[in-house]
């Protein structure tokens, strides 16, 4: 099972770094995925006479609302975190940054891993020490 899932990992890796290097086509493929996914389950929930008619929808949509809340998915896919951070921090949205901007927050952060590598680097020799 370990190795069909590493399978799995390493397609679907290598089929990301290729799609996006074609983002239109990606997002078509995206979008219909996507589309035939909501259309079987609409179809299975169909098929659900406890979902039947308006008064089933209203308790499809209650029990479904109830169930991303608690998982905290609601706001995270409607809106998503990065829009909501960026509007918390007053930032522009990745999609309006310039090319320089956004490789000057690269630099940043590859600076902000290696700051945190040396103190971690520290933090085992401080282990060491005590130890």
């Amino acid at each position: 099972m370990k190795k069909l899932l590493k399978f799995f990992d390493k397609l679907e890796d290598h089929v990301r770094e290729y799609l996006s290097g074609v983002p239109v086509i990606y997002s078509l493929i995206g979008a219909t995925a996507i589309v035939v996914f909501w259309d079987g389950i609409s179809r299975v929930m169909d098929s659900i006479e406890i979902f039947d008619g308006f008064w089933g929808g209203m308790l499809a949509i209650f029990i479904s609302v109830v169930v991303l809340l608690l998982t905290g998915l609601l706001v995270s896919f409607f809106v998503g975190d990065v829009i909501i951070l960026s509007g918390i921090k007053h930032e522009k949205k990745s999609t309006d940054k310039t090319r320089e901007e956004l490789l000057e927050e690269e630099k940043e952060l590859k600076d902000a891993i290696k700051k945190i590598s040396h103190i971690e680097h520290d933090m085992e020799e401080i282990k060491q020490k005590i130890k």
